[in-house]
């Protein structure tokens, strides 16, 4: 019993340094420095460096977009490899990348805007603000040769604090089970990016009158849970999702390179997306990928009407580590508040209580680092983080005031260890 105490009291201390930064970051704009200022050895540092180009010399993969801050300082910002390797056009630490379910933070602390605002509570049903999902009903048995299923009523409502951790029951379209697969492929719904001409509300009505894998609260399973929250952003705010981001989130932050699809003046700087062949080595994607439904490889390059709260940003190393630098801080940045500390406090500790998340738990939008995960990495208890489908990764570290991002834009990535050791040589390099 003293042990379990002493284990909740050391997570409580952690979680609540997110929300009670005294770092004068609050009022600054990530700049960078010398790593020696900001507690960093510059020598441990450019060990990162070799193993970026490691990678790239065997073709495992193109390029990484690497950035670290500490303090509220840069201590680490560079691109190492090729944007196209055919050319040998190198990479640019300034390149956009397709960050996918990176967005999902984004989203979440939209909701939890709104929530400040009095919107709503993290407990009322979905089905308050979007009717489609009121009673629903769970998968039973399903026929694999025609795709057809019988259901069950499900044992209550989805609630909102559900679909921030995970646990609804809704299931991820393209990439999910078979069964979620096939009766969301007949049904039209989509994991929302490399897609055009659909409107996000059309595809979440929908989505509300399928059947869930499970009971809301039983289980944590990934799925469309942040698409259907960013239609809820919609709804609520009575502004597209993509107009809520910019005019709440990245113009107060400068978030100027983070876009659903990039102006035609950042275009250019759109980094080639990678595919793997048969040995594991690189090559550049085509231009349409069949993923039970297909998408289109540059589909930031073109106007678009969907906005995938779930994966549908892009965005750069530099105006991620904003976002991020936003939340170490307890919700402010530059003078300008997004959350208050307390919701940021509340998205980073456990939200889904017992339920099995293997050795870590899950917040409102975040993985989070326990107590049981402690030696598995270098990063303290309470670290939160995620990552995006198109090998992309991140963790901010409220005990060390550490926030760090590696982007590689490639699917798939057979070589993915790169981002934990990514994650050590930062760790090995901290005074």
């Amino acid at each position: 019993m003293k042990k379990i105490i002493l284990f909740a009291a050391g997570l409580y201390i952690c979680l609540l340094s997110f929300s009670q930064s005294s770092s004068p970051a609050k009022n600054a704009v990530l700049k960078e420095v010398a790593p020696a200022s900001a507690g960093f050895s510059a020598e441990r540092l450019a060990r990162i460096d070799k193993l970026l180009q490691e990678y790239v010399d065997k073709k495992w993969i193109a390029n990484g977009s690497a950035i670290i801050v500490h303090n509220g300082s840069i201590v680490y910002y560079k691109a190492i490899g090729y944007d196209d390797i055919d050319t040998k056009k190198a990479a640019k630490r300034d390149a956009i990348y397709r960050i996918a379910s990176q967005t999902k933070a984004i989203t979440s602390v939209a909701v939890m805007m709104l929530y400040e605002q009095g919107k709503f509570l993290l407990d009322d049903p979905i089905s308050k603000y979007i009717p489609e999902f009121k009673n629903p009903k769970v998968l039973d048995k399903f026929n694999e040769a025609d795709t057809t299923y019988t259901t069950t009523p499900a044992k209550r409502e989805i609630t909102i604090r559900d679909l921030l951790t995970h646990t609804s029951g809704i299931a991820y379209a393209q990439i999910g089970t078979k069964e979620s697969n096939a009766i969301y492929y007949k049904n039209g719904i989509i994991a929302g990016i490399g897609v055009d001409g659909m409107i996000l509300g059309d595809k979440i009505k929908k989505l509300g009158t399928l059947p869930l894998l499970h009971n809301p609260g039983e289980k944590w399973t990934y799925g469309l849970n942040t698409d259907v929250l960013g239609y809820l952003v919609e709804v609520v705010s009575g502004m597209s999702l993509a107009d809520f981001f910019r005019k709440n989130i990245f113009d107060p932050l400068g978030m100027n390179d983070t876009w659903f699809y990039l102006p035609k003046d950042k275009q250019s700087r759109l980094i080639t997306l990678y595919d793997e062949d048969t040995t594991g080595h690189i090559k550049k994607m085509d231009a349409w990928v069949n993923l039970n439904g297909k998408m289109y490889r540059d589909y930031p390059n073109m106007p678009g009407t969907y906005y995938s709260g779930g994966g549908g940003l892009s965005s750069t190393a530099y105006d991620y580590a904003v976002f991020m630098q936003m939340m170490l801080n307890g919700g402010t940045y530059n003078g300008k508040k997004i959350l208050s500390r307390t919701s940021v406090h509340m998205m980073t500790e456990n939200q889904i209580g017992d339920i099995d998340f293997g050795d870590n738990k899950f917040g409102l939008g975040f993985g989070i680092k326990t107590e049981k995960n402690a030696g598995h990495s270098p990063a303290s208890v309470g670290s939160v983080d995620w990552g995006g489908m198109f090998s992309s990764s991140y963790w901010m570290d409220p005990k060390e005031k550490i926030a760090g991002q590696l982007f590689l834009n490639q699917f798939p990535n057979s070589h993915g260890e790169i981002h934990e050791k990514f994650k050590a040589l930062v760790y090995q390099a901290l005074e």
